[in-house]
């Protein structure tokens, strides 16, 4: 197979005043200091028919509730919780719950199961645990059904399915008499010593806030809660019920990248409404070679994920492992070695500014080659520095807007005006649809309880919203002041990139072993010192105000809060060492053996 590249682009033809005047321009045009307010909430009231109930089954009313006690209990069956529970086995913790909303272990992808859904990092680095399984993933990029199928995987060997209770939401997590009290929705309790939350960042939906969004008569959801008795077919096969119709597509983020090319394949029309274009870079996927796995030693996963790491950061190498694309889109291509480092942070920002200003013209330049339409080349122009947006990878999804069924309806980055029963409105002009599927992603950055949709209430009945009201406060990022025996693996205040599964097996790693030590030795509570939690939410912040600085200039994405760059923002942001950094520092804490920065309670 002939590897796709980005266009050359000399850095001769570029024009900083230019570029800096047309971000700035495009920035401006998006700005909208309601944040979070211009979008609702999926399930909430008028907006109840998105919520997702189709991959229920109705057992759940029909059982008795349960009552258990338990040492640890892990709210989510995704990656992040799973791993959490391997980690506990690991350790000799047999004594476990899982709780788990839906009816089957996948967290992320057991509800997102849209057309097209694929990881958008290598597969070698994104599904974790490929050594002690001996799974290799049959693409470079693996698909939606595969990831679930390793999941489930995951759970059959280390036993997990008879600690797991699914179909059941949390309601309230409490801390009392030295114990744990999780309460769900269908009337179960656990009591436990221990509390770990692992819902993934990628948990509650959220719609945008236009006018007459719950009048559309036709069939509408969420991309997350795609439904596949309105469109037909499945993740991997035609929509047939598509095949008459004209589906409209709202957002254009990595969700709806991944989806067009499926939707396009099957509907009669396809309407694309576009705030914001997408930066889409090649992903060049293809099959694993037969050989991938003959001469890997061990310990290889590990070594790939931190190549992955040092790329995205930045941080000197002797060779890319991991897909060159990923080179293309991140910091590596600023210097190969710390020597090239200017020590200045103002030259080294018009460093950034001046190579990013290239790699983004050649994304640019990827639209001119590609699209056909003079009007849509120019509308499909991302406008913004890297940084901004979430990097996108695909080799089909510019060529959807040369075929004579997509049609893009670009909204020049003020959203669509309102929508009717049968029509989305944009600029005054109705758009007739017969289905309507909003790809407007997540609420990344709110907290662990408003992720999960339940209170956790601390010490002194203190509830974590009420704690976190000036923005996260972790130490680690994994362990809060005043929540004795409670650990939140998320990415506030941690090691992560766009892998969140480096993140989430780091952060089981040290949660198993935290645990283990503290059931080992009688510990009755441990949670982190008030000056650890201070001194590392300083250290966020110091970093945090420096990534909102390089962030100042971008159109609003989940990336930057939708634009509010506030203090509350900066603590949401993650550790500024990058996540090698943080794995290396949590393995040194451990090997101190101190517990620095805990108090542990007999």
């Amino acid at each position: 197979m002939t590897r796709a590249i980005l266009p050359d682009v000399s850095p001769d033809s570029i024009d900083p005043q230019f570029l800096e005047e047309k971000y700035d321009q495009e920035r401006l045009k998006r700005i909208n200091a309601a944040g979070y307010a211009k979008y609702s909430e999926v399930g909430d009231g008028e907006l109840e028919r998105f919520k997702v109930t189709h991959r229920l089954e109705d057992v759940a009313s029909s059982r008795e509730p349960v009552s258990v006690d338990t040492d640890v209990v892990i709210i989510g069956a995704g990656y992040a919780g799973i791993l959490t529970a391997v980690r506990l086995v690991q350790n000799g913790i047999l004594n476990f719950r899982i709780v788990e909303k839906g009816n089957g272990f996948g967290g992320t992808w057991y509800w997102n199961q849209y057309p097209g859904a694929q990881c958008d990092v290598e597969s070698y680095i994104y599904m974790p645990l490929l050594e002690e399984t001996g799974y290799v993933p049959t693409e470079r990029y693996a698909r939606g059904p595969e990831i679930l199928k390793h999941i489930n995987l995951i759970a059959k060997k280390w036993e997990l399915a008879p600690k797991t209770h699914f179909q059941s939401e949390v309601s309230a997590a409490d801390w009392t008499a030295d114990r744990w009290t999780v309460k769900t929705r269908q009337g179960d309790e656990f009591r436990s010593r221990y509390l770990v939350t692992a819902i993934g960042p990628f948990h509650r939906p959220k719609l945008p806030g236009v006018p007459g969004i719950n009048s559309f008569k036709g069939n509408t959801f969420h991309s997350s809660g795609w439904d596949y008795e309105a469109s037909g077919g499945s993740a991997t096969e035609k929509l047939t019920k598509f095949s008459d119709k004209t589906i409209g597509i709202i957002g254009t983020g990595a969700t709806a990248v991944q989806m067009l090319p499926f939707v396009a394949n099957s509907a009669k029309e396809v309407l694309v409404f576009q705030r914001t274009p997408a930066p889409v870079n090649v992903r060049n996927n293809g099959p694993t070679p037969p050989d991938f796995a003959k001469f890997l030693e061990p310990g290889w996963q590990l070594r790939r994920m931190d190549n992955f790491n040092k790329i995205y950061t930045g941080e000197p190498i002797d060779t890319s492992i991991v897909s060159e694309e990923w080179l293309s889109a991140t910091l590596q291509v600023l210097f190969g070695t710390e020597s090239d480092k200017p020590s200045d942070p103002a030259e080294l920002e018009q460093l950034l500014a001046r190579t990013d200003f290239q790699v983004m013209e050649r994304i640019r330049r990827r639209v001119d080659e590609t699209i056909k339409d003079p009007v849509t080349r120019e509308q499909l122009k991302p406008w913004y520095a890297t940084i901004c947006k979430r990097p996108c990878f695909h080799d089909e999804y510019l060529e959807c807007f040369n075929r004579p069924n997509v049609r893009l309806v670009d909204t020049d980055g003020k959203g669509v005006d309102r929508i009717t029963e049968d029509s989305v409105v944009v600029d005054g002009k109705e758009h007739h649809v017969d289905a309507l599927v909003f790809c407007t992603g997540f609420e990344y950055l709110s907290g662990v309880d408003r992720h999960g949709g339940f209170t956790v209430t601390g010490k002194d009945g203190v509830t974590l919203t009420e704690r976190w009201t000036p923005g996260p406060s972790t130490y680690h990022g994994l362990y809060v002041h005043g929540f004795p025996n409670f650990f939140c693996l998320q990415t506030a205040q941690a090691g992560t990139n766009p892998n969140f599964m480096y993140t989430a097996t780091t952060g089981s790693t040290q949660i198993g072993h935290v645990i283990a030590e503290c059931l080992k030795d009688g510990v009755r509570e441990v949670q982190p010192t008030k000056q650890a939690e201070d001194d590392w939410v300083k250290m966020i912040l110091e970093g945090g105000r420096g990534m909102m600085h390089l962030m100042r200039n971008c159109t609003p994405g989940y990336m930057n809060n939708d634009g509010n760059l506030d203090e509350k923002t900066a603590r949401r942001m993650f550790y500024p060492g990058g996540p090698t950094a943080w794995r290396k520092l949590l393995e040194a804490w451990r090997e101190k053996g101190d517990f620095e920065g805990l108090q542990r309670t007999y």
